[in-house]
């Protein structure tokens, strides 16, 4: 029972601040430049395994500008992208996945917002030297700044939920983490939508994030009378 205290954290939507960046620090500063219009480069692409956080940073990235008043656009898939020439900044998922009519709205997009200054940022699997892409539209992703975005390994995630507990104002013991990494997921997004929820919490009650607080949460939501 207790590893479903995952499934009850809400998700926060994305953003740069629940994002732990561990090292992928200069490419959250390149997209939070982006973002806010700042930058010379028209591209950036973030590449890297599935569960490394790129979608999360390219959500975080429209939500940034939307934020500063730009027109911001995201697409999921490279088939999603419309006629959006006018836009600030437009992020798009999955990029290497685009096929030949896909690729073609890409190359004209990129055009059209580089003579405007405005942005375009890609993710993918890979870098774009290794994109089984068209030769210009490779060419032109490759211009831009390119970051390899890593997942946290399992011996960085307590400094890096403690950085991110401390961003919160709340501290958090090592038994705290210990029970978390103990108990359900492993992956960064669940572990922060738990201390988020758990700090929520915290709050609600005055007492501070502690075992038996989380212990306590877990009986409530799941309605199984007192804690043992």
């Amino acid at each position: 029972m207790e590893q479903l205290i995952f499934e009850l954290a809400t998700t926060e939507p994305p953003s740069f601040a629940n994002f732990v960046a561990g090292a992928n620090r200069e490419a959250v500063t390149a997209l939070t430049l982006a973002a806010s219009g700042g930058g010379r480069e028209t591209g950036t692409v973030i590449w890297g395994p599935p569960g490394a956080g790129k979608s999360h940073l390219m959500h975080a990235t429209v939500a940034a500008a939307a934020a500063a008043g730009r027109d911001a656009r995201f697409a999921a898939t490279p088939a999603e992208v419309g006629d959006w020439a006018d836009a600030a900044l437009v992020a798009v998922d999955a990029v290497d996945q685009a096929d030949s009519a896909a690729q073609a709205r890409l190359f004209s997009l990129y055009n059209a917002l580089r003579d405007r200054g405005a942005h375009l940022v890609a993710a993918g699997s890979r870098p774009p030297g290794r994109m089984a892409l068209r030769d210009d539209l490779r060419t032109r992703l490759g211009w831009g700044l390119i970051f390899e975005i890593q997942p946290l390994g399992d011996a960085d995630k307590p400094a890096a939920l403690t950085a991110y507990a401390r961003q919160r104002g709340f501290g958090l013991s090592d038994d705290v983490i210990a029970y978390l990494l103990a108990h359900g997921r492993r992956d960064m997004p669940s572990l922060v939508a738990t201390l988020a929820a758990l700090d929520r919490h915290s709050l609600a009650v005055k007492r501070a994030v502690t075992v038996p607080l989380l212990r306590e949460w877990l009986q409530r939501e799941m309605g199984l009378g007192p804690p043992q």
